[in-house]
């Protein structure tokens, strides 16, 4: 008989829920509160903001849960090309289906619990066509729901994307209108933080701009541990206190690095019963390879050639870099630099450390920049 490895609790992967969501608990009893308040309370909009891979996705997935869990519709989208098709040809169309759909005396269909009465109601949205669409079918769900007590949550991702600008405009518009009617909506957006404020300085994002703000910051030491240690025993390994510090040491707080870490060392050698040492240490190296592809890669090729040049300039500094060395190796004046120094300030790619001094915000994007073919080491 084939003897079947135990499989990896963790979830690499980008936006995929990790087996325990931890760190998140003020951010998300925030929203909770928000859906039980009502409209106009603070919350019922929000912003949430971070770098690549500290966990906004995954706290959007776990608001539409709180949301599921009141009875409350959902529709999940990402801010890309057609995404106001999408949403009135698509997506507010099937959850119109699910009411329909279901029957009244059931109360929970799709992961959702309807309210009693909810089920088998007849709804038929206003044609999608013409200006105004959205407005006129999110006005008629709306009116519907308000009538049994329930609501819908509008999710978005990836709203920095420039794609679909427009289009993030128009929904956010919508949503502003559904708010100033007392609308049983909820709205919760992610992206990255320079793209985002560019977003809110549009004049066209007042709405947003009056959003709840959430800015997720690294995982506490404490919160790293537990989020690596649980799903280990819960999966009936063993692994000892030193090296659940020493993995979580290497996540920095990231909840993608906590995934991959913790992923990379349990299948070093998935057959035995406790994480060694070696484990987590040849672990930790391959998941710093992998952060440069799926991490680091990314984020710079987002940036332009001078915010390049600007990184690659820091790369040969050990730990802070000084603005100086920066300018002196760009060979450029002090003036130049700065307003790049800004820039990557703005996107979270570095942070000043002392007056005069910067450090790399990403983790390992040092070595991810000195393993690139136009590395120069001083």
């Amino acid at each position: 008989m084939v003897r079947v490895r135990p499989s990896s609790p963790f979830r690499p992967s980008f936006g995929s829920n990790p087996p325990l969501v931890t760190g998140r608990e003020a951010v998300l009893d925030d929203i909770a509160e928000a859906l039980d308040a009502g409209p106009g309370a603070s919350g019922r909009a929000a912003l949430i903001t971070g770098n690549r891979g500290i966990g906004k996705t995954v706290v959007l997935n776990e608001a539409e849960v709180l949301a599921r869990q009141r009875g409350w519709l959902v529709l999940s989208e990402t801010a890309t090309v057609g995404l106001i098709e999408r949403i009135t040809t698509d997506g507010l169309p099937e959850l119109a289906g699910v009411i329909r759909q279901a029957p009244s005396t059931r109360t929970r269909v799709r992961g959702i619990s309807l309210p009693a009465g909810l089920g088998g109601v007849e709804l038929d949205l206003p044609d999608e066509r013409g200006p105004g669409g959205l407005r006129r079918q999110l006005n008629a769900l709306t009116d519907l729901l308000d009538q049994h007590g329930t609501g819908i949550m509008i999710t978005l991702d990836e709203v920095h994307s420039r794609a679909a600008r427009d289009d993030v405009a128009q929904l956010a518009a919508t949503v502003q209108h559904a708010f100033r009617e007392d609308r049983p909506v909820a709205f919760a957006a992610a992206g990255l933080p320079a793209a985002v404020q560019d977003l809110l300085t549009a004049d066209v994002s007042t709405f947003l701009r009056r959003a709840r703000r959430f800015v997720l910051e690294p995982l506490s030491p404490v919160a790293a541990e537990e989020a690596l240690r649980v799903p280990v025993r819960a999966a009936g390994r063993e692994v000892a206190d030193a090296e659940v510090t020493t993995m979580a040491a290497a996540t920095f707080g990231y909840p993608y690095l906590v995934q991959v870490i913790g992923d990379r060392a349990w299948r070093q050698d998935p057959d035995a019963s406790t994480i060694t040492a070696e484990h987590v240490a040849r672990g930790i190296a391959d998941a710093v390879r992998e952060a440069g592809f799926a991490l680091h890669e990314p984020a710079v090729n987002d940036l332009s050639e001078t915010d390049r040049a600007f990184l690659m300039a820091m790369a040969p500094d050990d730990g802070d870099s000084a603005i100086s060395d920066v300018a002196r190796r760009m060979d450029r004046d002090h003036g130049y630099v700065s307003r790049y120094r800004s820039r990557l300030i703005v996107a979270g790619i570095v942070e000043p450390t002392r007056r005069g001094y910067l450090r790399f915000t990403l983790p390992y994007l040092r070595e991810f920049l000195r393993s690139l073919p136009d590395y120069e080491a001083e």
